[in-house]
């Protein structure tokens, strides 16, 4: 399932748009946090109750509403501190920042603000995982043609800020558009054409 050492990623899909939500959790102390929640919340419940987790934290990695519909509704279910970006107009407990972190049994989690495909992106980084929401999937990338997004930041904020990471980072998505559901960003690198670009210039013609 991967995971930071001590962390374990427990990835659920959901919903009619192939979406996928994610339990992170730490083992020894049984802390976690659920990431997104779309369309349904048993799934998600479901799992934390099976493995008895504690939920300290429930967050959004942008404000769609396939990724938010139930996710006050989940954050009140499992009785944890709903986590949005400083710039979403998501109603939450409490706005985090660029670089932030956020403590998960005895481990944390780093906020990584990418812009692009909404202003409020987000994507949360264990050290090994990366959880990417709709910046960056398997094969592809966020769309930019809705409101708030932009091509120009989603490609900086995927080429300065997450290619930036180890390269055995492995990206987790926010729906399963690929042909596989997880994949290494050294892997990911040969083949997605938004990696591939060299120029904002070159992307946005391939975005086009």
């Amino acid at each position: 399932m991967g995971g930071n050492p001590g962390l374990k990623v427990r990835q659920i899909e959901v919903g009619s748009m192939q979406n996928f939500v994610y339990v992170l959790s730490d083992e020894a102390t049984r802390e976690a946090m659920a990431i997104d929640s779309g369309w349904e919340i048993l799934p998600i419940t479901k799992v934390v109750s099976e493995q008895k987790y504690r939920v300290r934290y429930v967050i959004a990695t942008h404000q769609h509403f396939d990724h938010t519909e139930t996710i006050g509704q989940l954050a009140m279910k499992l009785g944890g501190e709903l986590l949005a970006h400083e710039s979403s107009p998501i109603k939450c407990d409490r706005r985090v920042s660029d670089g932030q972190e956020i403590e998960i049994g005895d481990h944390a989690v780093r906020v990584i603000h990418t812009p692009g495909h909404t202003e409020d992106s987000i994507c949360i980084y264990d050290g090994r995982d990366l959880f990417t929401g709709d910046t960056l999937f398997v094969d592809a990338w966020g769309r930019t043609d809705l409101p708030g997004g932009s091509a120009e930041k989603l490609y900086h904020s995927i080429h300065d800020k997450i290619m930036t990471l180890p390269q055995e980072t492995v990206i987790y998505p926010g729906h399963d558009y690929g042909d596989v559901p997880f994949r290494t960003l050294a892997d990911e690198a040969k083949s997605n054409p938004v990696l591939l670009a060299k120029s904002v210039e070159e992307f946005l013609r391939t975005n086009s």
